[in-house]
């Protein structure tokens, strides 16, 4: 009797065990969401992982969530990761009369809230810098540090607010050929020609409405209120930025990462990651 059970036990093992080391390994679930803004607009989110500390991915202008897939991927493993679309964005709904970076801020600020998170780090591409920085002045108690991407410290040269109308009128004409043509010269001469035409493409195909909208407000924030809100921030703020573009802040860290454009994240996203972990810790 012992013998047999000694056969039916190692049968098992060698008929089923080869098949169980061939699992694939079990992905963090992914959840998608929507929860109501201040003013009634659906605002979508998508949310993989389940560390103790959240990264909250805040896109750019004119992109949505999809945008950061790569940072989802990569940092589901070892944090909750959680990837918004502003309004107007994305599979946000519309209906503003103006899209401010004090309503995006709130967005941000209703998903981090109806998803009970504790501890934060927001991440902010371009435009997002500026709605991260509003949104942690909103909850210094939950976000433990402010991640900018390509968005402050850099040559770019921002509109005094008397200038403003001036810079937008051509949007205003052609939203579409302004947009394309503005995007393509952010990346670097590198970059891959498919991942800036689909980029570029994309973002000029945003609602114009939304668009030229989003753009007066974020230039009207950075003349503005930028360094007055920085300066109130009770948290760090660091920078990954492009090396061509790329000014050094004296009091605040900045990570370069060369021979890029804008658009980090999706033309080096391998570096990128690796910048964004180096912040992290």
């Amino acid at each position: 009797m012992k013998l047999y059970l000694k056969i039916i036990t190692l049968w098992i093992f060698a008929t089923y065990l080869p098949g169980c080391q061939e699992l694939p390994v079990k992905q963090p679930q992914i959840v998608e969401s929507n929860i109501k803004s201040a003013n009634g607009v659906p605002i979508h989110f998508t949310m993989r992982g389940n560390g103790d500390t959240a990264l909250v991915f805040v896109h750019c202008w004119s992109c949505d969530s999809s945008y950061w897939q790569a940072q989802m991927d990569y940092f589901a493993a070892d944090y909750r990761v959680v990837a918004i679309d502003l309004a107007g964005h994305g599979q946000s709904g519309m209906g503003r009369k103006e899209y401010t970076i004090s309503g995006f801020a709130d967005d941000v600020e209703r998903v981090i809230d109806s998803l009970d998170l504790k501890k934060v780090v927001l991440v902010g591409h371009s435009m997002g810098g500026s709605v991260i920085i509003e949104t942690a002045l909103r909850m210094p108690e939950r976000v433990t540090k402010l991640v900018a991407v390509d968005s402050f410290e850099t040559k770019f040269q921002w509109p005094p607010e008397n200038k403003i109308a001036e810079v937008l009128a051509p949007f205003k004409r052609d939203f579409y050929k302004t947009t394309y043509q503005m995007v393509k010269s952010m990346f670097a001469p590198t970059a891959d020609p498919v991942i800036v035409q689909h980029i570029a493409d994309d973002m000029a195909s945003a609602p114009p409405e939304v668009g030229i909208s989003a753009l007066t407000n974020i230039f009207k924030w950075v003349s503005g209120d930028y360094q007055k809100q920085r300066s109130r921030l009770k948290s760090p703020l660091i920078h990954i930025n492009a090396a061509q573009t790329n000014k050094p802040s004296a009091t605040e860290k900045v990570i370069v990462v060369q021979n890029v454009g804008h658009f980090i994240p999706q033309e080096a996203p391998d570096r990128f990651n690796a910048a964004l972990k180096q912040a992290l810790q």
